[in-house]
């Protein structure tokens, strides 16, 4: 993906799911951002059960509701409207102990976009080699 713009938006959780990122148990592969009904939702996201956990055990992979002003919201959803761009996920972290998800509005790479991106990382690591 090409970034074009970044976002941070809160992550509304329960208290188990909250301690289960505390202990690293999360990860954001193959997931995404939906927007439905003016609201942004973070899609198959996995929290893993948390462990100490006395109550029932939440859902590892449901929707979660994704915290941001509408403002944002709206110019997010005018720049998603574009043909090939979207919303992606890029990194879940805690900022004085809240959850927080990186939300990128991004443009998918075209073939020869990663054939070039490729040859220059390769002449770049041969340059690093010669020095």
């Amino acid at each position: 993906y090409e970034i074009l713009e970044t976002y941070e938006a809160g992550i509304a959780l329960l208290g188990s799911e909250i301690k289960s990122l505390r202990d690293h148990s999360g990860s954001l592969q193959d997931s995404y951002v939906d927007i439905k009904s003016d609201e942004l939702w973070l899609v198959n996201c996995y929290i893993a059960p948390y462990k100490f956990a006395t109550t029932i055990a939440h859902k590892d992979r449901r929707r979660r509701k994704l915290l941001m002003h509408k403002k944002e919201i709206l110019k997010i959803q005018r720049q998603t409207r574009e043909k090939g761009v979207a919303l992606i996920p890029i990194s879940i972290y805690l900022k004085k102990s809240r959850a927080k998800v990186k939300i990128a509005v991004a443009r998918g790479k075209k073939a020869y976009d990663k054939r070039a991106k490729l040859k220059e990382k390769a002449q770049k690591k041969e340059i690093r080699n010669i020095e």
